[in-house]
């Protein structure tokens, strides 16, 4: 598949997305819940190609086990929601808790919600938002592609964080899927870190 392609490919899937994401109703429980919910991640900034992933985080005050629990209550109710897990990281400094939602749509194509419970005030309160803003706002046109080519051509079976092709790209130069390997190699030897370009 040629750039143009994938561009195309990236187009239709980001389309599909927001199509998803509103049909899903899993944002407007969060909403309906008192919770501020923001779009991060890979479609916030245009760089979905292959994987059916959707990333929200949603925010409120005093976040409880007990009353997270009970609004995903109300999301593993929703047509088309075939499993959902959680892990709990309320008593770490991220003051979250992480649910991550299998959602069938209508098409039968299976994706994923990955949506944070953050307690609004915290450490990581708008962080990753303003991350993808950043990267969108330093992000040239070809390196854009380059992301989007690196993403089409991983297997599926390889396993390489979004933002691990964003900062390979955008700061550090990579442009083929053998140096991207070799600089995860490289950085996942280093301590756990949160990269802003």
């Amino acid at each position: 598949m040629n750039q143009e392609e994938i561009n195309l490919r990236a187009k239709a899937v980001e389309e599909k997305a927001y199509t998803v994401m509103s049909a899903s109703g899993i944002p407007q429980v969060w909403r309906d819940a008192g919770c501020r919910v923001n779009l991060i991640g890979s479609l916030r900034m245009g760089l979905i190609v292959n994987h059916l992933d959707i990333d929200l985080h949603v925010y409120s005050s005093g976040i409880t086990e007990q009353s997270s629990f009970a609004i995903a209550a109300k999301i593993a109710a929703l047509p088309g929601v075939t499993e959902l897990t959680c892990i709990n990281g309320l008593h770490t400094e991220e003051r979250c808790i992480a649910w991550h939602i299998k959602y069938l749509a209508d098409e039968g194509e299976l994706w994923k919600f990955d949506v944070i419970h953050i307690e609004s005030g915290s450490k990581y309160d708008g962080y990753f938002e303003r991350m993808a803003d950043r990267i969108v706002e330093v992000m040239t046109a070809g390196k854009r592609d380059t992301i989007l080519r690196l993403k089409y051509q991983t297997s599926d079976s390889e396993v390489i964080h979004g933002v691990e092709y964003y900062e390979a790209v955008i700061a550090d130069g990579v442009t083929t899927l053998e140096q991207l390997r070799l600089w995860v190699n490289e950085h996942r030897d280093k301590e756990p870190y949160y990269w802003m370009p």
